[in-house]
This record gives structure tokens, sequence and C-alpha cells, in this order.
């Protein structure tokens, strides 16, 4: 029975013959043995590239998540690779640990959020798979294996981020850290004064990003700091009313773009600053309702201004009908072989469009301005890139490929698409 599946934004879709969602690790270990291939696991759908999609078996982990164990001096936790990051959070505050930094969505599953380097902003805060003390997972063959960093370092270099290629996740160990408060500040500047200032900006606070709002010339400041005072409230989310504001501006306004972002400057230059304390799980997420497609380039951290002026100015001046906000973050280097910030301070740029929208033209558009300043792409947002790009890209990319075909010999968990990814035949 041919069953059918697309991913959050609904661009990519699939007709898998099979669906398992199995909820111990012995089933696992049978889909892998047993399960028409090729076998791909998915979490929460929220890869806009086609990681999970096949025409063989999806397998879903969302029955297999969960706390196994903590270890309070160390700050340790193991956790069940489908747990997703919203309940996580509340685990670990619950015994007294915190992820030193998040992401803006709460919504993927652990699993998927380390095999694809997802991040969150800070000069000195890596993606979530620097946090790696062990691993668990089903090879190929469907054997067991366990790694942990102190006796296999090299391979949990190698396999931390794995795009589900070199088995499949069943347990990580994550190095965490006691729990903490943020003082979150977000404010309004000129874009122009943002670009000028970008460096000192961005490693002046713990964790620091930003928003441009294409037509508004504008950038809306978001500073993360450590902080011991009492908790206050953090003022209600007004993103998803900001986003349909937005979108009404550009469809009544299609025809006068002059006096839409005459509108758009005049608002966003009276948003009011925030500026509150809470524990760190109610400081990261944001509400995110309004779907969307997303490409993502990781560039060497000097290169991040040059390369946002111009696509900026790509977007003012050829795609009218996006509305969605630039984001713009920072990750510290790590030594991951897969890994976008492979041994490089990283700015990240993402652009966003409507997912009622055909995204194709725009991002294709961009891709080229990103590729211009050595940028590497997010491997779970859109991209045109294949093995022969990332072999360039990547100094351990041939190391890598040699370990997965080791992992995984009769490339059960390769589909046409990690095939280009790979250069496999």
């Amino acid at each position: 029975m041919t069953n059918s599946w697309t991913n959050w934004s609904g661009f990519v879709a699939a007709s898998p013959q099979q669906i398992l969602s199995p909820d111990n690790l012995g089933g696992i270990v049978e889909a892998v043995k047993t399960a028409l291939g090729p076998l791909r696991v998915v979490g929460a759908g929220h890869s806009f590239t086609p990681l999970a999609a096949t025409d063989g078996t999806l397998l879903s982990l969302e029955k297999f998540e969960g706390l196994v164990s903590h270890d309070p001096a160390a700050s340790l936790a193991r956790i069940r690779a489908g747990t997703r990051l919203g309940p996580l959070m509340k685990l670990l505050q619950e015994i007294g640990q915190g992820l030193p930094n998040m992401g803006d969505i709460d919504r993927q599953a652990i699993g998927g959020a380390l095999g694809t380097a997802t991040h969150g902003s800070g000069r000195t805060l890596g993606a979530y798979h620097t946090q790696l003390e062990a691993m668990q997972f089903v090879d190929g063959q469907g054997a067991v294996r366990e790694l942990t960093l102190a006796k296999d370092r090299d391979l949990i270099h190698a396999t931390g981020v794995a795009l589900g290629a070199f088995g499949i996740l069943t347990e990580v160990t994550l190095k965490n850290v006691a729990t903490y408060r943020l003082h979150r500040r977000k404010w309004v500047l000129p874009i122009k004064d943002m670009l000028a200032q970008f460096q000192p900006m961005m490693g002046a606070h713990r964790s620091a990003e930003f928003y441009y709002v294409p037509f508004s010339g504008h950038a809306q400041f978001i500073a993360s700091d450590l902080s011991d005072k009492p908790v206050s409230p953090r003022p209600p989310e007004e993103d998803e009313e900001g986003l349909a504001t937005l979108r009404k501006l550009r469809t009544v306004l299609a025809w006068a773009p002059w006096l839409r972002g005459l509108i758009i400057r005049s608002v966003m230059a009276r948003l009011p600053a925030e500026d509150y304390v809470q524990d760190w799980l109610n400081v990261y997420a944001s509400d995110r309702r309004t779907r969307f497609n997303e490409m993502e380039y990781h560039l060497p951290f000097e290169e991040g201004p040059k390369a946002l002026a111009e696509i900026i100015e790509l977007t003012e001046k050829r795609f009218p009908e996006v509305y969605f906000p630039m984001e713009v973050r920072s990750v510290a280097a790590d030594e991951f072989w897969l890994s976008p910030f492979y041994k490089r301070p990283t700015c990240s740029i993402a652009i966003h469009h409507d997912a009622a929208s055909n995204p194709l033209p725009f991002m294709r558009a961009a891709e080229p301005i990103f590729r211009k300043y050595g940028g590497r792409p997010h491997w779970g947002k859109m991209h045109s890139l294949t093995a022969r790009d990332f072999a360039a890209l990547y100094p351990r990319w041939k190391d890598a490929m040699e370990v997965r075909r080791d992992i995984d010999p009769q490339g059960r968990f390769v589909s046409p698409y990690l095939a280009s990814l790979f250069g496999l035949a």
C-alpha cells in the first residue's frame, strides 16, 4: 500500500510504500534488516530539502522519545532521538539542565536537528551537534553501534552531522549546562548602521542575531545575555500578526511599491523595544504558524555584511513579492566533518518565501550570491548543490564518504536525492 507524506511547508512530497513507527530499539533494528529500501528517517518534517523523501520505507521516530538517563554532576543527559525540542526543554529544566543555545523553532526532533547541523546564534556558541558526548545508532546491516567522544572522537566528528545517511540515530548523550536565565532585549536600528557595526554588535553579547524586513531599511536586533535578575513577563508575541500585515501591504500596494516601503519603514522605526528576563526555555523559541520555504547559507563570518547587502538589493529590485524577514545569525567553528561550521567562524543568512508561492525563482537568484562568498548551505534548507560542490567546500568530504560506506555498505539509507548529494550511481 502506497502512503503519502509531505514536509512541514508542503514543498517536498513522497509516496513511501510503507511508514513505520517503532517504539523500541528492536523494532528499529528489524526495520533496517527487513523493510523495503531506501529507508529514510523522518522527524518533524522541518527540512526543506528531500532528505526524508523515499518511495521505500519512511521510518518515524515519533514514538521513540524521552529522557533515558542523566548525570547531574556532569550536566549530561541521554535522550532518545525522536524527542522534540519543545518537550526536551522541559525535561532538561526539571533535572536542572539547559541547552547552551537554541534556534527559534522547537518543533524539530533532536535527531533531525543534530543530523542537519541546526543551530542558534552566538559567536562563541556551537550548533546542537557540538554537545554530543555519545551516540547510539543502527548501521546499514542492523547492528547497534555505541560511540563515545572519549573513545571514538573521529567517528563522532564524522557522523555527528549525518543527514540520516550514516545509520539511524537512536539515542544521544548531550553535554548541557546548568539551568540559567537570559536577559533578552530587542530594538530597531537602520540597516546601514547594523551592517557598518556588524562585527562588534554580533560579538558584544552571548547571543545576538537580527532580522531585516524587505523594503523597511531597518534591522530588528535581538541580544541575549546571562542574568541572575528575577524573571519578568515576556511580551506577547506579535510575529504572526506582523507577517499578516506585511503580506497584506505587499498585496494591496503592489501598484505602489514606494508607498508600501514608506509604510513599512515608518512602522519599523516606531516598533517598541523589548526588555525582559526569563528562564532559558522561555526565551529562544517563537511561534511559527505561517508556513514558508527557506534557504540558509553559512558564510565566513567577515563576509556576512557584504553578502547580505547584495541579497537585500536583489530582493528589493527583482522580487517585490517577498515579504518574509531575512534572519542573520553567527555560529562558532567546530570539528565535525560535514558541519557547515567546520573550522570557521560563521555568519548564517536565511531567506524565506511564503509557502503559498513558488520559491524557486527567488532562491535560484539568491544562491549565486551566497556561493560567491564561500557559503555552505544548511543541510535541511533549499539549495542546488551536488557532490562535486561539496567536495570543494568540505576538506574532509572524502573521509566522511568512506566512513559512510563502511557504516552502510549496501546503501540501505541512500535515496536518489542522497545519491545526488554523495555522487553515487
